[in-house]
């Protein structure tokens, strides 16, 4: 089944409906078209703000970091083009982000897709590319972290996909997009958790030792290495890469945890930053002029610092690229 969610969202009128999200159903979308206008007079923001008139693709955007990102960028003058898996959870938080921002209801478009299918993955690439528009700015942000091994109708590990492998296939899917509308950047949301990680390529699926947080930080460190390792190749095109640390972020991240791990994370609930204080280093590295050549680093807080020794081993890092190719299905001469 195929959705298109489309068309104009009036604030002042209640009950707009869209189609209900079924499992396993495939979303096809068509954005709009064109760049927004400079919104000065609501947000109070500078005309020199990069990313005014661009347009912004932020996956998992309708809860979250995600969704306060896509707020602040909207805002900003972007065009926010917001990735979801559920039609109904991503039209309310469409609604909320054009009332919270006050950007046009044109300017804020969903697209529908299952970032545990590879094959979602690439109807949403295909889906956008459609309509040949450039995309400056792509944000990889949807995660979660699981307390059960789990397994996508792909036979690979659910962390690893989500977190990982499928922002790695949409990444390079897109890339044509992205290169075409340089000066353009790529931000992967990590986490400090990567320090903890390590890529275990004879289990990359987990098979024979599964621990929720372990499979949590093996995803956030692949994102790092697939972040070094893309910005090498990328050198010189006009496009960044850079990733980043959000903080310990009060979102639906871990709404799927079990037993001691859900426990963990209720007792730190009340210690863990807002999801707008967690979107501002990934808002920082999409629109702010001073990031506009810096590329294949790693952000905590709005500022550069290191990540672990391991996500900086070149070696392991193009080992990783070529594994994340065969897992998805391409091959290496169409990637970078």
């Amino acid at each position: 089944m195929q959705y298109i969610v489309n068309g104009p969202f009036h604030p002042d009128k209640e009950n707009q409906k869209i189609p209900s999200s079924d499992s396993g159903a495939t979303a096809r979308f068509m954005p709009s078209v064109g760049c927004s206008r400079l919104r000065e007079a609501k947000s109070g923001l500078s005309g020199a703000n990069w990313i005014s008139g661009k347009t912004c693709m932020i996956t998992g955007s309708n809860s979250g970091i995600g969704k306060a990102a896509s707020v602040a960028v909207a805002r900003m003058g972007a065009t926010v083009v917001m990735v979801c898996r559920d039609a109904a959870k991503g039209e309310s938080a469409r609604r909320d982000i054009i009332v919270t921002s006050g950007a046009k209801s044109e300017d804020v478009t969903l697209m529908l897709a299952d970032l545990s299918s590879l094959d979602s993955v690439r109807q949403l690439a295909a889906d956008f590319l459609k309509k040949d528009q450039k995309l400056h700015v792509l944000i990889n942000n949807a995660g979660l972290v699981l307390g059960d091994r789990r397994v996508t109708k792909d036979g690979l590990e659910t962390t690893f996909v989500v977190n990982y492998l499928s922002h790695f296939l949409l990444t390079n899917l897109l890339l044509g997009a992205i290169r075409s509308a340089a000066p353009s950047r790529i931000i992967n949301v990590s986490s400090e958790a990567h320090t903890a990680g390590h890529i275990e390529f004879e289990d990359l699926q987990a098979q024979k030792n599964y621990g929720g947080m372990r499979a949590y930080s093996q995803s956030k460190l692949a994102q790092v290495l697939f972040t070094h390792e893309l910005a090498r190749r990328l050198a010189g095109t006009g496009v960044t890469v850079n990733s980043l640390h959000p903080g310990v972020v009060a979102t639906n991240w871990g709404r799927h945890s079990v037993g001691a791990m859900s426990v963990g994370l209720r007792l730190i609930s009340p210690f863990m930053t807002s999801p707008e204080k967690g979107a501002e280093t990934s808002v920082y590295l999409a629109s702010s002029p001073d990031v506009a050549e810096v590329t294949g680093k790693y952000f905590d807080k709005k500022k550069e610092t290191s990540s672990s020794p391991e996500s900086n081993d070149d070696a392991e890092a193009l080992r990783l690229w070529k594994v994340s190719l065969a897992l998805v299905g391409l091959p290496d001469s169409q990637s970078p």
